[in-house]
């Protein structure tokens, strides 16, 4: 849930930047992309937290190999989305390249739930919530690369 929550608030902040003036910023678009932005981020980083990264390692499905450069490629992935978000040139690419990236990463989700595994010392989601996240932010992905 947390990254949710850091998307909706990146989304408002750059919303507000954009009303009150930064050209950049003015638009649902910009704002959406500095928010998943925002949301990558903080996602992307969490797989190099030590805490976070030993559960992010034990949530890759067992018949997967090398679970801890899996973890550490999504995690770079993630990052470099983010940035190409924020890069109107690149924007359409990087939602694209995260869409892809979120369906891949998803069985991850799924065998986590499915072990009941935890991240960071709390119960992974439940599968239907973690589904339902993974669809919104998908289509939200999936918005920005066809608008940009």
């Amino acid at each position: 849930m947390a990254p949710l929550v850091f998307l909706v608030v990146g989304f408002v902040l750059a919303r507000v930047a954009g009303l009150a003036g930064i050209d950049a910023l003015d638009g649902w678009l910009p704002a959406l992309r500095v928010g998943l932005a925002v949301m990558f981020v903080v996602t992307g980083l969490a797989h190099f937290a030590p805490k976070m990264r030993a559960g992010m390692i034990a949530m890759v499905p067992p018949g997967l190999p090398r679970p801890a450069l899996l973890v550490t490629v999504t995690g770079v992935l993630e990052l470099i989305g983010a940035v190409g978000l924020l890069i109107p040139a690149t924007a359409r690419f990087a939602a694209i390249g995260l869409a892809l990236l979120m369906v891949a990463m998803f069985p991850a989700n799924v065998s986590a739930a499915r072990r009941k595994l935890s991240l960071g010392g709390r119960p992974v989601e439940p599968i239907g919530r973690r589904t339902a996240l993974q669809i919104f932010w998908i289509g939200l992905a999936a918005a920005v690369a066809v608008a940009a």
